[in-house]
């Protein structure tokens, strides 16, 4: 954690020379005339989304002749995860990994993929991402925001861990629980029962070791790797959100590239999408054989996952807006 934090502080410097270097809106030509793209995301060097995610991809287009390459900054170096979408706007940032409610801030209606039991599992998450009822959804999204979404990666489904078990929604009665500052997650805190307590991902450690709040919720390898076993006593397999992470590309920058070089990039991208899932699945599962063998934290198994669902899906009938619950019904749909 302290090597998070003290990454934490220097998003400004690290902006500052990005854009003095010339990395912004178009990436980073290089003497020999190469560009190099700058690719952020808040997570740590050995969470899959690094390991097997980005740096997949900058390996992909280092092996493609294209005359580009990808720099990788996880933890935050390029800024705080709330903070670097506006730079990828704004093409100080060239590409990034960013969950569809941090998304949804520029163009709301993204939110709905993060919405509680709005996908059963990672292939109905795909097979909606793919299908022609997200190509408005995509082209409206890049309208919106100047930016392009070239793909989604699976983040795994989202657990609670908290000082007790959560089997229930009577269970989060009386509970503080992390939830992200977005409109989507704080909706789905409403429709599971929870009392939420926004607080910055960069700082989830510190208030749960604190008892700023009781509990959180996230997928299991992040659970991991930001090291909350170590200030929790529980974790509950609610898999109440089916996690996904959108990558996305200045538009600015997009369009600098050539049309062989734009291939290869979105070619990189989406060939790592299988690659990633596998690697969070494998890691899910080696982190909750090592979690029930060490005993590091308390599995919660039998969580009544069908009363969360039916909670979540009247809750969202009754308070989404038109827009937004046309979507989620169009995401319901999808076989």
């Amino acid at each position: 954690m302290s090597k998070t934090r003290f990454l934490a502080l220097i998003p400004a410097v690290a902006l500052a020379a990005t854009a003095c270097s010339g990395s912004g809106g178009g990436g980073e030509d290089t003497a020999d005339g190469d560009i190099t793209l700058s690719f952020s995301n808040s997570y740590t060097e050995d969470h899959p989304h690094t390991r097997c995610g980005i740096d997949l991809v900058a390996e992909r287009v280092a092996e493609s002749d294209s005359g580009m390459s990808v720099d990788t900054f996880p933890n935050s170096q390029l800024g705080a995860n709330t903070e670097t979408f506006a730079s990828v706007m704004s093409g100080d940032i060239d590409l990034d990994v960013q969950g569809s409610s941090a998304l949804s801030a520029s163009y709301s209606p993204i939110g709905v993929m993060d919405s509680a039991y709005v996908f059963r599992d990672a292939d109905h998450l795909f097979s909606f991402f793919d299908s022609e009822a997200s190509a408005d959804m995509k082209a409206e999204f890049e309208e919106a925001t100047g930016t392009k979404i070239l793909d989604v990666w699976y983040f795994g489904d989202r657990h609670f861990t908290a000082t007790e078990p959560i089997r229930s929604p009577e269970d989060l009665d009386g509970l503080r629980m992390r939830f992200p500052d977005s409109p989507t997650h704080l909706a789905n805190a409403a429709a599971l029962g929870a009392d939420p307590t926004a607080v910055a991902f960069e700082e989830v450690y510190l208030a749960l070791q604190q008892g700023t709040v009781d509990g959180q919720e996230n997928p299991i390898p992040t659970i991991e790797g930001m090291n909350f076993v170590e200030v929790q006593s529980h974790v509950s397999l609610s898999s109440h959100s089916v996690g996904s992470q959108m990558i996305v590309v200045s538009g600015e920058t997009w369009d600098s590239l050539s049309a062989d070089q734009q291939e290869t990039l979105q070619q990189a991208v989406s060939e790592t999408r299988a690659d990633n899932r596998a690697c969070i699945e494998e890691a899910e599962q080696e982190i909750t054989d090592r979690w029930e063998s060490e005993g590091a934290i308390e599995i919660v198994d039998d969580v009544d996952v069908e009363t969360f669902r039916s909670q979540a899906q009247e809750y969202f009938a009754e308070n989404m807006d038109a827009e937004q619950y046309a979507l989620y019904e169009a995401v319901q749909e999808i076989e």
